[in-house]
């Protein structure tokens, strides 16, 4: 399977010891240890650092990115991400800027969102996202 992992899921992983059992932080370690894809993108990339306060934390935690791909959205994955904002809007789900664009870059990529942000499951039905669920293998 090959995943998207957007900053929640990075947060469980990354900062918060005590749900070391976590289902959701337990299917991104298997990932990370048997080798499947995981991508991330600049702006999770951003948000996790942004909220590192120490100086060799957070190059320690730029290190590590570095081995993950980077995906770049491009002026079509833009477009495309108005649109998923649009149809999850007209479907009665209210979508933010970044969230419609991590969407985006699933659907385009053909990747499993990983996350522990519910609102990506409440716009998965309209545009036809697959996101991660613990009952998943």
């Amino acid at each position: 399977m090959n995943f998207f992992v957007d900053t929640s899921a990075w947060s469980l992983a990354l900062r918060r010891a005590t749900l070391l059992d976590d289902p959701l932080v337990e299917r991104l370690r298997r990932a990370l240890e048997s080798g499947e894809a995981v991508f991330t993108t600049g702006l999770v990339l951003q948000e996790i650092l942004q909220s590192i306060r120490v100086p060799a934390q957070r190059a320690a935690l730029v290190e590590r990115f570095a081995a993950l791909p980077l995906l770049m959205p491009d002026r079509a994955d833009h477009i495309a991400a108005a649109e998923v904002r649009d149809t999850c809007r007209r479907g009665g789900v209210q979508t933010g800027t970044v969230d419609a664009l991590l969407a985006q870059l699933c659907l385009h990529h053909d990747l499993v969102m990983l996350t522990a942000d519910r609102d990506f499951e409440h716009m998965a039905p309209h545009i036809g996202l697959d996101v991660w669920r613990s009952s998943r293998p």
